[in-house]
């Protein structure tokens, strides 16, 4: 007798056959892309012994048998970064990537990452690659590219680089967005990623493909700030039609530094009522061993899918969107 329950399960994928043959075939032109160009394709563990330390970024962890405890990986990087320090060259994988409480029509707690990182190259040049791949990908026009105070100045107002935090929350009420306690507990940036939610992303969502490029050094985690300019991020981010897709820099080489800043995003977890996170030690001392000059980016797969697809929700694209 066939058990009722299951009768009421939707057991099919949620993603349309043809849906996954295209997913097929743009993971077929990425490789082919990458090996064109001598790019390495590697592995690495989906656990690790820390995440990132982003306050705005909720990470999975993992109690395994016999103590211990992992977290499921936002992002390869840190691994990734090991390889860079071991001599492995230019490398890139695509893998399955974990970040908690994200849920809606672009984002799922798991999802398909493309991260890249290429030796000898800063940011420019790798927005030139980012930019040569998703063109050529979705069939698109060259991107074009604005600096992140000159958006910010142009669509919210506000001078990113001189404005006080109280001014950025003042700007914030006043766009009629009512934060919650634990976003101003977040401080400055808080304000800043609200800003360019609200008023700055509809604002280029017209413009097809854009970089938005040298963020505030506040926003470079694991960025390089710009010699003789150390108010900014050698950091970018790439849309198209409205979806933040790509998020790339020049990699921090210093290990003193990164461990300075792991520290302090601990410090603002702390203030926000927020679980601090363990550093990974293991990064660090593979900085202190020396990373190549280099830069590196995260892709959002399933968001490429859908903007080749043509459709406005993350779980039409993945076979299992749970």
């Amino acid at each position: 007798m066939t058990d009722a329950r299951s009768v009421a399960l939707d057991w099919r994928p949620g993603a349309r056959l043809q849906t996954l043959r295209l997913r097929a075939r743009l993971l077929e032109q990425i490789r082919t892309f990458f090996a064109a160009r001598g790019v390495l394709e590697v592995d690495t563990p989906l656990l690790g012994p820390a995440p990132g330390s982003d306050p705005q970024q909720r990470c999975l962890d993992v109690d395994l048998p016999g103590g211990g405890r992992c977290y499921l990986q936002p992002s390869p990087e840190f691994a990734m970064k090991r390889l860079l320090a071991a001599g492995s060259g230019s490398i890139y994988q695509v893998c399955k990537a974990f970040r908690a409480g994200e849920h809606g029509p672009r984002h799922r707690v798991e999802f398909t990452l493309l991260e890249w990182y290429r030796t000898g190259f800063d940011y420019r040049a790798l927005m030139d690659e980012v930019q040569a791949l998703v063109c050529g990908l979705l069939d698109r026009p060259a991107a074009q590219v604005f600096g992140y105070g000159e958006l910010f100045e142009r669509h919210a107002e506000v001078d990113v680089f001189t404005c006080d935090e109280a001014a950025l929350w003042q700007r914030v009420a006043a766009a009629g967005i009512e934060p919650s306690a634990v976003l101003r507990a977040a401080g400055r940036d808080a304000a800043l990623d609200i800003l360019l939610t609200r008023l700055v992303e509809p604002a280029i969502t017209p413009l097809g493909v854009v970089f938005i490029h040298d963020y505030p050094a506040s926003q470079a985690a694991l960025a390089r700030l710009r010699p003789g300019q150390p108010q900014l991020a050698e950091r970018f981010e790439l849309y198209v039609d409205g979806i933040e897709l790509a998020n790339g820099w020049s990699e921090l080489t210093d290990a003193a530094e990164q461990r300075r800043r792991f520290e302090n995003d601990n410090r603002i977890r702390r203030a926000a009522g927020l679980p601090q996170v363990p550093l990974d030690e293991r990064l660090l001392a593979a900085l202190a061993h020396g990373l190549p000059d280099c830069a590196g980016v995260a892709l959002g797969f399933d968001r490429l899918v859908m903007l080749a697809a043509g459709v406005a929700d993350i779980a039409a694209v993945q076979a299992f969107a749970g």
